[in-house]
């Protein structure tokens, strides 16, 4: 089972602007014992598959897909996401990788209005995932999934289930953002089992995500507060997730994230790598 990390867990969530370069990140994920890696946000890594391919060799390092965001809140954006896919796809798909997920930006949304869309707003939403999805899996040959993601208009469980019967694309389920308000990931693992095609495992800090719930303390606020917690350290039963995998027989992509609070005492590199002895203790 090839176990992938990304570059959002060293902190790079733009292209640009990030404390590491990208020799740097490629260095230190196959330092700590990962043997894919994500994309990360386009632009991050090189664009350039004859660049990127050997330096991605060099370090026995397997490109699995990458997880683009894009504000699906605004149909007005969808030409500039088609523009993208056009460039992203044929990257991805000519250095061997097959899946390519699509995410909603929480950024987007007025603080405190997260993830708020009216109905016309849905049926963008919609309609541009539709339309990427079928250039995606039509056009380029690769697996479109959806993630749901905190702050975004597919966060709830209900959000989720209206998207998918509103469209044909499957889940890019991750444990951390579906456990964030409670809710239970196996439990709808169960429930939507036959539309998981990738997952992101992530996990959850009990107290700090308690804060929240309460509103004492923003969403936006939360994750510098440390919200997502190592894997081995959270309310979410990794153990139990994986378990469930293995008897489903589940062979997509498994990818560990780590989000690094404010004042975390571990590096980028010291949690990456002790997310990663813990997959290898129970994968």
């Amino acid at each position: 089972m090839l176990i992938g990390n990304a570059p959002c867990s060293w902190g790079i969530n733009y292209p640009t602007g990030n404390r590491y370069t990208w020799e740097e990140y490629l260095d230190q994920v196959a330092t700590s014992g990962y043997r894919g890696t994500e994309l990360g946000p386009f632009g991050f890594l090189p664009k350039d598959k004859a660049v990127l391919g050997p330096e991605l060799e060099r370090r026995g390092l397997t490109l699995i897909g990458a997880t683009h965001v894009h504000t699906f809140g605004d149909r007005a954006s969808a030409p500039a996401l088609m523009a993208t896919l056009r460039e992203l796809a044929p990257l991805l798909s000519d250095l061997g990788a097959r899946h390519l997920v699509i995410m909603d930006e929480s950024n987007w949304y007025p603080r405190g209005q997260e993830g708020v869309l009216d109905d016309a707003g849905w049926q963008g939403l919609v309609a541009t995932v539709r339309e990427a999805q079928a250039a995606i899996e039509g056009e380029y040959g690769l697996k479109a999934s959806f993630h749901p993601h905190v702050g975004t208009a597919v966060q709830f469980e209900a959000q989720i289930d209206r998207l998918l019967e509103e469209s044909e694309i499957d889940l890019c389920f991750d444990t951390g953002h579906h456990a964030f308000w409670g809710q239970d990931p196996i439990a709808y693992m169960q429930k939507v089992w036959g539309r998981i095609a990738y997952m992101h495992l992530k996990n959850v800090d009990a107290t700090v995500r308690q804060r929240v719930l309460d509103g004492s303390l923003s969403v936006a606020d939360s994750y510098g507060a440390g919200v997502m917690a190592p894997l081995p350290d959270g309310a979410v039963d990794i153990r139990a997730v994986m378990r469930f995998l293995e008897a489903r027989g589940f062979d997509g992509p498994i990818v560990v994230e780590q989000d690094v609070a404010e004042n975390a005492a571990e590096t980028p590199l010291e949690l990456a790598a002790r997310n990663f002895h813990f997959m290898q203790a129970i994968a």
